[in-house]
């Protein structure tokens, strides 16, 4: 972690986060009314948050798995480098699937794990992230739900962090360095 000190901003109440979750589960339930069982897949760990409250407010019937991918390591910027570090417990061929981002950034992430469960055959794959970096973008990839759109800022909380801190925060902040 840095040896400078920094603040946190407020940027998104909690608030504000959970009645967009409400609105993203009205879309989804009806993209997926038909399902006999949706796969959430999260990944980790910073969606850990935003896949359990999404997974609360959906009514479908809906199976959890976790795969950890991580291109950023402790640091601020992205390695471009997609490690998966934990893979699905689960099978996917012919299942419904919805993949939950914290925070599409560069896109690399995002794209990769995308393409790699492509390669399993699921029978319709969606994605979902939180919050979008549009102005970071190096890969032409989108969710296909996002929360919030935000500027280029370093941010925390809801399940994000910095070198492992400030996950535990109920809101999205921006970090100050002072």
């Amino acid at each position: 972690m840095s040896a400078r000190p920094y603040v946190i901003e407020e940027m998104i109440s909690a608030k504000a986060i959970a009645a967009r979750i409400e609105a993203l589960c009205r879309d989804i339930q009806k993209e997926f009314a038909e399902t006999n069982k949706l796969v959430v897949v999260g990944l980790l760990r910073g969606s850990f948050v935003f896949i359990a409250d999404l997974v609360r407010e959906l009514d479908l019937p809906i199976e959890v798995d976790f795969l950890e991918a991580s291109s950023y390591g402790d640091g601020m910027e992205s390695t471009r480098e997609v490690r998966i570090l934990k893979d699905l417990r689960g099978a996917i061929e012919g299942r419904d699937v919805l993949v939950v981002e914290d925070i599409v950034d560069t896109g690399h992430t995002l794209n990769h794990v995308t393409q790699l469960l492509r390669t399993r055959r699921p029978a319709h794959l969606r994605s979902i992230a939180l919050l979008d970096k549009p102005s970071r973008r190096e890969v032409d990839f989108r969710a296909d739900w996002i929360g919030f759109e935000i500027p280029d800022e370093f941010v925390v909380g809801y399940g994000i962090d910095f070198a492992q801190r400030n996950r535990n925060l109920p809101f999205i902040g921006k970090v100050r360095f002072t």
